[in-house]
């Protein structure tokens, strides 16, 4: 069950308290003669009905406890909505045996079985909860009142309870396809960020991989061994980051977390870039910058942050500034980022001057 579906039942268990409580003030307040006790001669003094009203009332009082109790504690059993629905009209059948009159409250617990079983398990469900809750209520007043006034209003009150179970159900299969087309753009949604991040990941790391593995070769066949040595060794620690990477995408996927828990902050950030270079050079930029973008949501807690690359004497310089946690004192640079920088032959140099935030601080060779 979902934790909306939780929070719908919660609130449905909490009415279902209240109900309970305002009919056995009701029924102290105005005692009504029971069916049961009328018919089979169980009367035994002038309060006839208040014994046997108060122990059902009891009881569904501790029904409703129990069963809020348990969500509240997450205990919930397989089939609840069916469970407690069931449960809600045997307990109006129970409430009309033993209180009967103008003022009985057994008609609510019936209509309050009837849209809690529709706003909860949909159109089908519903109309088979309101079916049978129409059919009790009517046996119950036929033979309690046949041919009388008081059974005539009683139909009509029975086609009302219809009326509102229909609407109620429709409502509720209407909520359900809602949901579901909800569920539909999320997952779609999820699907697109996904592909996304393969494009921009994965499968640009394979073309990238398949352009030097061709480099390579070349190399080999004009005898520069030691060229295409330094080219492999440079493209294993570049899949090697990749698969590190796509390892940890893949595990958060999966909800298992690699770390200790984050969550992205809406940073705001002042980005400013003017660099030329290599069309390589130019993509590893970006993806530094990208990296420390998402660095900064994931972890600084930053409610701003600067970023900005410009070159300077045939060196393009890139600055990286937040006002959130920081790095401990002895923490080394992202990973992720310094590793990248490494293959490039740069620097990258973290900030130790105790101001607020992380700074980072690279420097690159435009070539």
């Amino acid at each position: 069950m979902t934790e909306d579906m939780l929070d719908v039942e919660r609130k449905v268990a909490r009415c279902r308290i209240l109900l309970s409580l305002f009919a056995m003030a009701a029924v102290c307040i105005d005692p009504m003669g029971p069916i049961l006790v009328r018919d089979l001669g169980l009367a035994g003094g002038p309060v006839r009905v208040d014994p046997y009203a108060l122990a059902v009332f009891a009881a569904h009082l501790g029904y409703s406890l129990a069963v809020f109790s348990a969500l509240t504690i997450g205990l919930v059993p397989q089939g609840i909505v069916a469970i407690t629905t069931w449960a809600d009209v045997l307990f109006g059948t129970a409430i009309a045996l033993f209180t009967h009159g103008t003022s009985s409250p057994f008609y609510v617990f019936f209509a309050f079985a009837v849209i809690a079983a529709g706003v909860r398990g949909g159109f089908r469900f519903g109309m088979l909860v309101t079916a049978v809750s129409v059919w009790l209520y009517l046996s119950l007043i036929l033979v309690s009142a046949p041919g009388t006034t008081q059974f005539h209003a009683s139909v009509l009150s029975a086609a009302y309870l219809a009326i509102v179970g229909y609407l109620v159900a429709y409502l509720g299969r209407l909520r359900m396809n809602l949901e579901g087309k909800i569920d539909a753009l999320e997952r779609a949604k999820e699907r697109d960020e996904i592909a996304r991040a393969l494009h921009d990941g994965c499968v640009q790391t394979l073309a990238g991989t398949n352009l030097t593995l061709g480099s390579c070769q070349e190399l080999v066949r004009r005898g520069q061994a030691e060229e295409a040595l330094a080219t492999l060794a440079e493209l294993q620690t570049s899949i090697t980051r990749e698969y590190d990477g796509l390892r940890t995408y893949i595990r958060e996927l999966a909800h298992h977390e690699t770390g200790p828990t984050s969550r992205e902050f809406d940073t705001r950030f002042s980005v400013s870039a003017r660099f030329a270079g290599t069309g390589a050079l130019v993509e590893h930029v970006l993806l530094i910058l990208l990296e420390g973008v998402r660095n900064v949501r994931r972890h600084a807690f930053a409610r701003s942050a600067s970023i900005e690359a410009r070159v300077i004497d045939s060196e393009i310089h890139i600055r990286l500034d937040d006002d959130g946690l920081g790095f401990a004192d002895d923490a080394p640079a992202p990973w992720s980022i310094s590793s990248r920088v490494e293959q490039l032959g740069g620097q990258v140099e973290v900030a130790r001057n105790r101001q607020v935030g992380a700074h980072l601080a690279i420097a690159l060779r435009a070539v």
